[in-house]
């Protein structure tokens, strides 16, 4: 098992659809100890019904909009768990009407909330989970990404510049967290159907597309987005920093 004896934080927990629910799983299953946060008290309950699955996990209320509520949230995993081997960062959100309607009609106030709770989050997450010295020496974060910060793909609108503002921020923390020997990475995972994907119009669309094109013929699962998450917490991803691997089934390598 490649990740026994390590702890990982699965940030952004939703449900049993969640991408972030396949990275636990695998996670848990290569040795892992799994603590999760979700975005709020009120949610803690419902998500506990999930995580009960894997024994021993818990689960910590964090608004990633709020440095308070990280802080807060970090903290406490701190004092009940101790120092932790890996993080994963699988937050996002934008308003439904900026997915919507067209890009050019995106508002200021819409643009500023996708790229803080989807981008920033990840920096104001690294941050402070040194400030407070939760990371072991070669601890690992992972953060989630999609192709629509690459390409303009339709109904992802602000998501895919918000997308473009997190790869950008991996590159730039992989930079100043390798100085403590820190690793972040990011995993451009294909397209599937989660909770999130159903603000995205004609998102079935998108899927036949993908399994017609992609190299593998084939939609990308969230165990197969989980297993990579765990090679990048794994020691052996070590030398592997500051990268955004594609997890799509090959979709990304087709031109035409």
């Amino acid at each position: 098992m490649i990740l026994s004896g390590k702890k990982v934080v699965i940030m952004g927990i939703r449900n049993k659809w969640s991408i972030a629910w396949g990275a636990a799983q695998s996670a848990y299953e290569q040795g892992a100890e799994v603590i999760f946060t979700c975005g709020s008290m009120e949610k803690i309950e419902k998500i506990k019904e999930l995580t009960d699955e894997i024994p021993n996990s818990k689960v910590y209320a964090c608004d990633a909009s709020s440095d308070e509520s990280i802080k807060e949230c970090l903290q406490q995993i701190k004092e009940n768990h101790g120092k932790v081997d890996g993080i994963l960062h699988a937050i996002a959100h934008a308003n439904t009407q900026d997915l919507r309607n067209d890009f050019i009609l995106t508002s200021r106030d819409g643009y500023a909330h996708a790229c803080d709770v989807s981008a920033y989050s990840l920096v104001a997450a690294v941050r402070i989970a040194k400030e407070l010295d939760l990371l072991n020496p070669g601890a690992s974060i992972v953060s989630y990404t999609y192709y629509g910060s690459e390409k303009a793909i339709e109904g992802y609108n602000v998501m895919g510049v918000a997308k473009a503002a997190l790869e950008s921020s991996i590159r730039y923390l992989a930079k100043d967290i390798g100085k403590d020997g820190m690793r972040v990475n990011g995993i451009s995972a294909g397209p599937i159907k989660t909770l999130s994907a159903k603000g995205i119009k004609d998102f079935n669309t998108i899927l036949d597309i993908v399994e017609e094109k992609a190299a593998l013929h084939q939609n990308v699962t969230p165990r197969q987005v989980g297993d990579a998450t765990s090679f990048l917490f794994s020691n052996l991803s070590s030398g592997i920093t500051g990268e955004i691997i594609h997890v799509d089934n090959g979709f990304s390598i087709i031109g035409v």
